[in-house]
């Protein structure tokens, strides 16, 4: 069963970084992605059950509002059957530093 891929994308550093935090700890899913996007805007994706990542997603985006004022989510998605060619193109695998924490 293909694992689902949750991306959140924020304004600013402390709003992602509140986001994954909160993805981690609130469902049984694995941070495959974290970095920057564009103009000082970060990404953070996780990956696992699809009603996990469902969670995860939900507590990221409270987790990112409440970040700090002038900085803000930008926008989020959930890929619950992501197609191969996804996977082939983002950077969504499980490399060797966190295959150990692989749900």
């Amino acid at each position: 069963m293909p694992l689902a891929v949750g991306v959140i994308q924020t304004d600013g550093f402390p709003p992602v970084l509140a986001a994954a935090d909160a993805m981690v700890k609130s469902g049984r899913v694995t941070l495959v992605y974290f970095g920057l996007a564009e103009r000082a805007e970060f990404l953070v994706a996780v990956r696992g059950p699809t009603a996990e990542v469902n969670r995860a997603v939900k507590a990221g985006i409270d987790a990112a509002n409440t970040a700090p004022p002038g900085e803000k989510l930008v926008s989020w998605y959930i890929i619950p059957n992501p197609p191969e060619n996804v996977e082939s193109v983002l950077p969504l695998e499980f490399t060797p530093l966190v295959e150990r924490f692989r749900v």
